[in-house]
């Protein structure tokens, strides 16, 4: 007969990722990624998880108070099709730090927190599973966390439960998330419609508008609502937290200037970069290869896939963009957000 686990050890070995939390029997269930699995899966969702993962499931009180001494830890929080996966990819550097695409138990802590989970409990199970992902891979090395976009309700108590922890806030341009939605087709605008229910139900919808009227909203409109809702929870939180802690960042600036990116962002996050570990990231797979399908892709690539949506939906977007200004300036939302990353 096999030992039983040792919540110790595996509350402290950062290859036993925290991947999900039911709380039903207040249990985590773990499984074992190497670092290489880490990175060769888009996010580390059952989608791409390979199905052979070790897995094992111990009680929340076995794993709370067991995680070591935490890497240092920050956040990459997103709206969506900006780039956030590539840069997550950019800060796997091995012996400076590790980027976590798209934890999965963060999503169910969204979805407990929708189902009505009682606030202390929840913000408990927070900083227990804020723990665990920041056991570091190796010495020294911070972890930086990209959490999915669903959960961006919960940024501030992430912020609140850390406060040493800073965030970059990643965006497109309206325009260029509204192409990116439109060549997606069916399941794009589908994809909006379920973010932004989701929005719904987490209160960060505030835009003037009654729910009945957003029935009444094409799939970009609702695209762009969303995105709009995302845009002032985003100006809340450099409101809160300062532009010592978070800064914004727009995608079209990350590709037209990812060395000066880079470069900031290593001051953000603490990590050290100099202009050789720069140069390194810039020419390894991150920034060279698709995020997705890790085939060739450069920043004249993109260009080139929003152009092509562009052709064929420009009359559409045009005019969402124009009604999205509209709504956001009777909603005292602003199109720009502070504390931009580079000036």
């Amino acid at each position: 007969m096999s030992a039983a686990p040792d919540p110790t050890a595996v509350a402290r070995d950062a290859t036993w990722l925290p991947h999900r939390y039911d709380e039903s029997q207040d249990a985590v269930h773990f499984l074992r990624l190497t670092r290489e699995e880490h990175r060769s899966v888009t996010f580390i969702t059952d989608e791409y998880i390979p199905a052979e993962a070790p897995r094992l499931v111990l009680r929340r009180s076995d794993v709370a108070a067991a995680a070591g001494p935490p890497a240092p830890l920050h956040f990459i929080f997103h709206s969506a099709y900006c780039c956030s996966t590539l840069m997550a990819r950019a800060v796997d550097i091995e012996g400076t730090s590790m980027g976590l695409k798209e934890p999965l138990i963060l999503n169910d802590l969204t979805g407990w927190r929708r189902r009505g989970a009682d606030p202390r409990r929840l913000a408990a199970m927070l900083d227990t599973v804020l723990a665990l992902l920041a056991q570091p891979f190796a010495p020294g090395e911070s972890v930086v966390v990209k959490p999915s976009n669903v959960l961006n309700a919960l940024a501030a108590a992430m912020l609140g439960l850390r406060p040493r922890s800073n965030a970059i806030l990643l965006y497109a341009p309206l325009p260029d998330f509204l192409r990116s939605i439109a060549k997606k087709g069916l399941w794009g605008r589908r994809w909006v419609r379920e973010l932004f229910i989701g929005q719904l139900r987490d209160g960060i919808v505030d835009l003037g508008l009654d729910e009945q009227h957003y029935l009444d909203l094409t799939d970009l409109q609702i695209a762009a609502a969303g995105w709009l809702a995302q845009h002032a929870l985003f100006s809340a939180l450099i409101g809160r937290f300062g532009p010592a802690r978070v800064r914004a960042l727009d995608s079209a600036t990350l590709m037209a200037r990812p060395a000066e990116v880079m470069a900031r962002l290593s001051d953000l996050f603490g990590l050290g970069l100099e202009e050789r570990g720069i140069e390194t990231v810039l020419a390894g797979p991150a920034f060279t290869t698709h995020s997705k399908s890790n085939a060739g892709f450069s920043a004249a690539d993109r260009l080139a896939e929003q152009s092509d949506a562009a052709l064929v939906h420009a009359d559409e977007i045009e005019k969402v963009a124009i009604w999205a200004e509209a709504v956001a300036g009777a909603a005292g939302v602003s199109m720009h957000l502070g504390a931009p990353l580079l000036p």
